[in-house]
């Protein structure tokens, strides 16, 4: 049986890394409501329909993605349900190949394992290395269902503050696309 905690509206008690830290820091320094769960492991977008369920949200899909050469970076959201098909991505964005990046460079420059991949790396990304990619099919929903930056724990927040507020605080300006 799939573990999921009752709905709360306050951080963990403890952390399990230094970036679910940040996240629940900045969202309370920031005064941004939230809904979140702790849970077993969810890896997959099929652990996540029980989490969708819970929260009354659909969790967004995050990829980590990177050119061949491993010079541009792309934290690419989309809905749950759409297959990633890299040449529709490559396609959309104007660029010749992509790939996923390697797990090491995603706990590097976004502090998440797998299965954690979540728009709250951009905290961490004070270079402005990683360019944020968000397919207009996630503009449809009116919240925004992601990890908190494990793959324990997973959060509803308003799409809105995430796509200007946030966004504009880690100075990343996201690219939409339709893939």
């Amino acid at each position: 049986m799939f573990y999921i905690s009752d709905i709360q509206k306050t951080p963990p008690a403890e952390f399990r890394t230094p970036l679910q830290e940040l996240v629940y820091t900045t969202l309370q320094r920031m005064q941004v409501p939230f809904e979140r769960v702790d849970t077993d492991e969810a890896i997959t977008m099929e652990d996540c329909i029980l989490i969708n369920e819970k929260l009354n949200v659909q969790i967004v899909k995050t990829l980590f993605l990177c050119n061949r050469q491993q010079t541009n970076f792309y934290l690419f959201v989309t809905t749950a349900d759409k297959p990633f098909v890299t040449k529709d991505f490559s396609s959309a964005v104007g660029i010749p190949r992509v790939s996923f990046a390697s797990v090491e460079l995603l706990n590097k420059l976004l502090g998440t394992p797998v299965g954690g991949a979540t728009i709250f790396g951009t905290l961490l990304d004070k270079e402005n290395k990683v360019q944020v990619m968000i397919d207009k099919d996630v503009l449809n929903e009116e919240w925004y269902g992601c990890s908190d930056g494990t793959p324990r724990g997973y959060m509803k927040i308003s799409r809105d503050w995430i796509l200007n507020d946030f966004l504009r605080h880690t100075q990343h300006t996201p690219t939409f696309i339709q893939v």
